[in-house]
């Protein structure tokens, strides 16, 4: 598979990845814990069928040390007894944020109310900033059919 568009060249693409680089970092220095990130980023992208952030968000939990048993159990963590309830908390928010059409109504007080106890005012603002970053990537990969399988662990992103 070829992709369709390589973003990442040209001066427009330059700017913009220069800027989604800094969201990138300010996430990774954010209080919100690592492992939640990549199992949030990992969710996201299953949601949306994109392929290389499944792929390089799969390697990158493996490599900081999540086990395959949590990797493989992401898809259907509702039913799965091995995360933890912030863990879960983020999982819904990550779901019903990435599916905002589907309800018709944005993210539920409920999944919001489960989150917010979970997490503090920076932590879940990072939390809804991964999960719009993840979407917009995931998008911009799965419009451009970007191919995957090829990344190791530590490449920019």
């Amino acid at each position: 598979m070829d992709a369709r568009l390589d973003y990442s060249a040209g001066p427009t693409a330059g700017k913009a990845r220069k800027h989604f680089m800094a969201v990138g970092r300010a996430l990774k220095e954010s209080a919100l814990p690592a492992a939640t990130q990549e199992l949030v980023a990992l969710r996201v992208s299953q949601i949306n069928g994109c392929a290389v952030c499944i792929d390089m968000h799969t390697k990158e939990a493996a490599a900081a040390g999540e086990t395959p048993v949590r990797l493989n159990l992401v898809v259907a963590w509702r039913e799965a007894t091995v995360f933890t309830e912030p863990e879960r908390a983020a999982l819904a928010l990550a779901e019903e944020a990435t599916r905002i059409a589907d309800a018709g109504r944005g993210v539920s007080d409920a999944v919001w109310a489960h989150a917010a106890a979970h997490y503090d005012e920076d932590q879940l603002t990072a939390l809804v900033v991964l999960i719009s970053f993840m979407n917009a990537v995931n998008r911009m990969n799965a419009v451009t059919r970007q191919p995957a399988g090829g990344y190791e662990v530590g490449q920019a992103h």
